[in-house]
């Protein structure tokens, strides 16, 4: 970026400073890298405070500055917490950034918490989905959901703070709860995709590869995914049951490696592990399937739609607002590993019907689900346009 004729002193004076507030470094690359490199090209200053994997050095390259936080996705030790929210302090207070972007419930809580009474003039937070503290009903979770939601709260409600919700569902919690005002309320689906990128493929032929592709967590639907897979290979169904990521140790809900190995010795599904080349992987596919128990809005779900791949996923809040029902996919019943490979069964023995859905979710992708819209909506939150 050349800035030739600008003296140093006003350039240092008219730089827009974004900070991400984030849990770690490769959630952002996934969901909000392509905003972040736009404002750098419409010359913010943009940094990121996150926990740090090894995608640090990528990050640089492209121009954003990393402040690499102590922070854990699954940490619940009360020093370590306070730890984490003092580093977010010291980070706020070195920047002095004039819009903050507070991303999943750490994030969102903690930089809230810290960013409540600073002299900043935007804040935008993103709730990705609710996450296992709003799904499960264990007395833990619903214990943590109550000193969650009093958290949000606290953090959050205050009047130059934009939420960003993926699906009503989730906002209208929100609401209810009286976390936030509905005036706070701004919905976008999804983090968007690239289109250019996410071209319509023709489904391969041979042997129909049924795909699930996201963290091996069991709160995705995963058992469901397996058992069902289990169940035709049982009726003699010749087609192939394929999982794409890896477990999440981090995450309470992940799948252990021994039942990973269990259904992978038995035959009944492929570990093809995580992978990076996602419209790659998708080409390989006929069916996406996520049969998850909530989600905000699905990536892998509008992915698959953009390459032209008919999706079965669960009739619930993130995943239902991720397709047309009977037009783009098929909606299941949550926990339903019948129901789930019925619906299978169905869309592998029906050619027509599987493409046809397949070209509408690229139409639907299209219409809804293009990077350059969300990128446009997410520049006008940062100036204060909307």
């Amino acid at each position: 970026m050349e800035y030739s004729n600008v003296p140093i002193l006003v350039r240092e004076t008219t730089i827009m400073k974004l900070l991400y507030i984030v849990n770690v470094d490769w959630f952002f690359i996934s969901h909000r890298l392509p905003i972040a490199l736009t404002l750098i090209k419409n010359g913010y200053e943009v940094h990121i405070a996150c926990g740090i994997t090894d995608r640090k050095n990528e990050l640089e390259s492209l121009g954003i500055i990393v402040h690499p936080l102590s922070i854990t996705r699954s940490g619940t030790s009360f020093f370590k917490e306070v730890k984490v929210i003092k580093e977010i302090n010291t980070v706020v207070n070195e920047i002095s950034p004039d819009v903050v972007h507070l991303v999943t419930i750490k994030g969102a809580i903690y930089g809230g918490l810290v960013t409540r009474n600073k002299n900043i003039k935007k804040r935008i937070v993103s709730i990705s989905g609710l996450g296992f503290v709003f799904i499960d009903e264990g007395i833990k979770a619903r214990l943590i959901r109550f000193i969650v939601t009093k958290l949000y709260r606290l953090a959050l409600n205050t009047q130059n703070t934009k939420i960003i919700f993926q699906n009503e569902t989730d906002k209208n919690t929100f609401i209810e709860n009286k976390i936030i005002n509905y005036k706070q309320c701004v919905l976008i689906k999804g983090s968007g995709i690239d289109l250019n990128v996410y071209k319509y493929i023709p489904e391969p032929q041979g042997e129909k590869v049924v795909m699930f592709l996201a963290r091996l967590l069991k709160d995705k639907g995963l058992i469901e995914f397996c058992e069902a897979a289990v169940i035709l290979r049982k009726s003699g169904f010749t087609g192939r049951f394929v999982l794409v990521g890896d477990i999440d140790l981090d995450n309470p809900n992940s799948i252990s490696q021994v039942e990973l190995n269990n259904y992978i010795d038995s035959g009944v599904v492929e570990h093809w592990g995580f992978l990076r080349n996602i419209p790659d992987v998708i080409s390989k596919a006929n069916i996406m399937v996520l049969p998850s128990y909530r989600e905000g809005l699905p990536k892998s779900l509008i992915e698959a739609a953009a390459c032209g791949r008919a999706v079965i996923t669960t009739d619930v809040p993130g995943c239902r607002d991720a397709i047309i029902p009977n037009v783009t996919g098929v909606l299941v019943p949550a926990k339903s590993s019948e129901e789930l490979q019925n619906a299978i069964l169905s869309l592998c023995n029906d050619d027509k019907m599987r493409i046809k859905m397949g070209k509408e979710g690229r139409k639907l992708s299209e219409l809804s689900f293009d990077i350059k819209d969300v990128i446009n909506t997410h520049m006008n939150l940062y100036k204060g346009n909307i």
